[in-house]
């Protein structure tokens, strides 16, 4: 009896990663932003109180990891003579479901959080660093900026310094930046 209870949890274990591999990439987000509160919007963190971005233990992937990897070795630990019993495979088995499910949730959680930055400029480094005025700023007025930051190109709304105006091209100091507001002294 116990075997088919592995087997079954094994099979809708890779059943429901198969369908999640191939269906999520299909469908994608079909450009539908939902929200899910304590999860930074993303289903694949789960469901958890933190609101912080990342995997959840309770996402989706960790949980089909879990009940796949229950089954995997609730199979094998039933087919052994010494731990045949159920009263020692089910236990072993949910032991090794755990160690693999925080496993695959470890896993995660690192590739995250090594990505999560990636592509986002880091605002507190900008002050002192050169930029460029690409749309003029009128006398205490709001014009725009560009700078270079790991390679990749940015721009955002820049006010000059001391009020002044300053044409395109020229060269500027980033010298605070306050929210989305740079300040900005000629060189």
């Amino acid at each position: 009896m116990e075997f088919t209870i592995y087997l079954i949890c094994l099979g809708v274990g890779f059943v429901f990663t198969l369908f999640s591999a191939i269906f999520g990439h299909v469908f994608g987000h079909g450009g539908h932003d939902g929200h899910v509160d304590g999860s930074g919007g993303h289903a694949e963190a789960g469901v958890d109180a933190s609101d912080m971005p990342g995997v959840s233990a309770f996402s989706p992937t960790v949980i089909a990891s879990f009940v796949t990897a229950f089954g995997g070795l609730g199979v094998i630990f039933s087919e052994i003579p010494a731990t045949k019993n159920a009263w020692i495979s089910a236990p072993l088995a949910i032991l090794g479901g755990l160690l693999i499910a925080f496993g695959v949730l470890w896993l995660l959680r690192q590739l995250f959080s090594r990505t999560q930055s990636s592509s986002e400029s880091k605002v507190g480094s900008l002050v002192g660093q050169i930029a460029t005025i690409i749309t003029p700023i009128p006398e205490n007025g709001v014009g725009e900026i560009a700078y270079v930051q790991a390679g990749t190109r940015y721009s955002a709304p820049a006010r000059e310094e001391n009020g002044a105006p300053v044409p395109v091209g020229k060269s500027v100091k980033i010298t605070r930046v306050i929210g989305t507001q740079f300040y900005v002294a000629l060189t």
